[in-house]
């Protein structure tokens, strides 16, 4: 599990502890989110997997932590010891076809200052491609909370962050869309459900 950008591990705790109750075992990788580039979170990713007992692993990202799983994703299929072991890839409201909020957001002085070295990810992330056989979902918001909406114009329906449809990427196992906040996603009993159900059969429930 991993989660955004500004963020620590805190915050995905509702959700772990929701994914150990379906009977899960839950590892909260944290990360220096203003720090480092694209390459250098998927190194981290990597040795972390690498270091699980558990021979199936799954990968569940919020926003910024989405981005990062599926960049590990895309990179893990020549690896013949950790390509085998993953297994479905869950995105919350992680923003994989654009992000028009961090790249407007950096393109001012203090944008550039409050996104640190994540300016960098934005600009190496793009575009992105699923890789054949690979089951991955994604969930966004559509509760306009967010100071990104103090900066930055988000057009369409969106979670006060990330559009939808910078959630939609082609290839998706499945998509589901729900009324909830960027960040109050992770503290919904009934998104926690869902993640579950996706990791379980590989789709939400309708």
């Amino acid at each position: 599990m991993l989660h955004g950008l500004w963020m620590n591990r805190l915050v995905m705790q509702f959700l772990s502890s929701h994914l150990e109750r379906a009977g899960y075992v839950p590892h909260i990788l944290s990360y220096r989110s203003m720090q480092g580039t694209l390459s250098e979170h998927r190194r981290r990713l990597a040795e972390c997997v690498a270091g699980l007992a558990e021979p199936r692993v799954h990968l569940v990202g919020h926003s910024m932590g989405g981005v990062i799983a599926l960049d590990f994703l895309r990179q893990v299929d020549g690896d013949a010891l950790l390509g085998p072991r993953i297994g479905r890839t869950l995105l919350l409201g992680s923003p994989v076809v654009d992000c028009g909020a961090a790249r407007d957001f950096g393109e001012s002085a203090g944008g550039r200052m409050m996104l640190g070295e994540s300016v960098t990810v934005w600009r190496e992330a793009f575009p992105f491609r699923i890789p054949a056989g690979r089951e991955v979902g994604a969930i966004a918001g559509t509760q306009q909370l967010g100071l990104a909406q103090l900066f930055v114009n988000i057009p369409g329906d969106n979670d006060g962050v990330v559009s939808v449809e910078e959630t939609r990427l082609p290839g998706l196992a499945d998509h589901l869309v729900m009324p909830v906040s960027h960040s109050g996603m992770l503290f919904s009993g009934e998104v926690a459900d869902q993640c579950a159900s996706f990791l379980r059969d590989g789709r939400f429930v309708r």
